[in-house]
């Protein structure tokens, strides 16, 4: 058997190994983001399967597509909008195979953009790695385009939140005997500022998404405190919105009485002599914040946003003003800003409205 001399082995040996860590390091620091390679990445459904590698493409492509539609929530305003059609949207495939850089190229409005970066996002959340793409047999970043498909089904009348039947269409909607009028009036006199929190000057709203249902009926689905008031005063709004049985005309479709929900918002006034200033301070920051939608609605943009800082200021713990000024930031760029107004409001109220887009704002 012929043998390498002693000497020009380890030169081989030797050359074999700095070539080799040149080609890692360049592999290691080239941070270019291709668009097309010989071998694309790919989902890793299909791994396990002992066929080419286009078969595995194609399954990938297949089981990428299952995954999206399986995770995908239409969003409420899409369906009330009539939203339907192509998205696109492309990620980065890093070398090490977790996504990042979610782009919206092409949108149909409604939100449905937004949650489609949001599955995309959910698939770094759940450990999902991908097959890095690949370029002279290392693997390298790659830039990933995927169309989603938004297509609206024929909808029920009605929908289910949690355990209760609400029907959304109605030949005669629901309304309280009287009208808004009276009911504010109602609600005005029925609600009382717990008696243990009076010296406590807190003030602010709590949402209350009533049921009624038929015979008129009350319960509520769903609260939502913005000035993080607590549990006291939770149960005094309950109070309040409940104690309305059987003071509605209730919704009735197709000929019968049917479940319905109502939005009702309930404010809080301290009523101590202490507390004035606090009312009133109250009450120039609300008037500030509609002044600072009206001039925003206008697109006096600033002006707009410089009102509602003015309300922020007075009550900094207030979602309903952080609410609106957030997503005034957002809708002009502003996205660290809003990712700030958007966190806190979240921290405060206990709200998930805006959990798809928050990972993008705030990146």
């Amino acid at each position: 058997m012929t043998t390498l001399p002693r000497v020009k082995y380890f030169y081989f040996l030797f050359f074999f190994m700095v070539t080799s860590s040149v080609l890692r390091a360049q592999s290691d620091t080239d941070t270019t983001i291709y668009d097309i390679l010989p071998l694309m990445p790919r989902f890793p459904a299909c791994e396990q399967l002992d066929t080419t590698v286009a078969f595995k493409q194609q399954c990938a492509q297949q089981q990428l597509l299952s995954f999206m539609y399986q995770n995908i929530i239409y969003p409420f305003e899409a369906r009330q909008n009539g939203n339907e059609g192509m998205v696109v949207v492309s990620f980065v495939v890093e070398k090490d195979g977790s996504l990042s850089d979610p782009q919206v190229l092409k949108d149909i409005g409604g939100g449905c953009g937004m949650e489609t970066v949001r599955v995309v996002n959910l698939m770094n959340s759940a450990g999902i790695a991908w097959v890095p793409g690949e370029k002279d047999g290392q693997a390298v970043r790659c830039r990933y385009t995927l169309p989603v498909k938004f297509r609206l089904e024929e909808q029920l009348p009605y929908s289910l939140v949690g355990t209760d039947t609400v029907y959304t269409e109605f030949d005669v909607p629901l309304q309280f005997r009287g009208g808004e009028e009276a009911l504010t009036s109602y609600l005005k006199e029925q609600l009382k500022y717990p008696k243990a929190w009076q010296d406590s000057c807190l003030i602010g709203n709590i949402d209350i998404q009533l049921w009624v249902g038929p015979g008129g009926v009350t319960r509520v689905l769903d609260l939502t405190d913005f000035a993080g008031l607590g549990f006291d005063f939770w149960s005094a709004a309950t109070d309040a919105a409940t104690s309305t049985y059987n003071r509605w005309d209730v919704a009735v479709f197709e000929g019968r009485q049917v479940p319905a929900a109502y939005e009702i918002s309930l404010t809080f006034f301290p009523e101590g002599e202490a507390c004035k200033s606090v009312v009133a301070d109250y009450d120039l920051a609300v008037a500030a914040l509609n002044e600072g939608i009206a001039l925003y609605n206008e697109e006096k943009t600033e002006e707009g946003i410089a009102k509602m800082t003015e309300a922020v200021n007075r009550f900094p713990n207030n979602a309903n003003f952080l609410l609106s000024r957030g997503q005034a930031y957002m809708n002009t760029n502003q996205f660290a800003e809003a990712c700030v107004d958007l966190r806190k409001a979240k921290e405060i109220a206990q709200i998930n409205w805006f959990d798809n887009i928050l990972p993008l704002l705030c990146k």
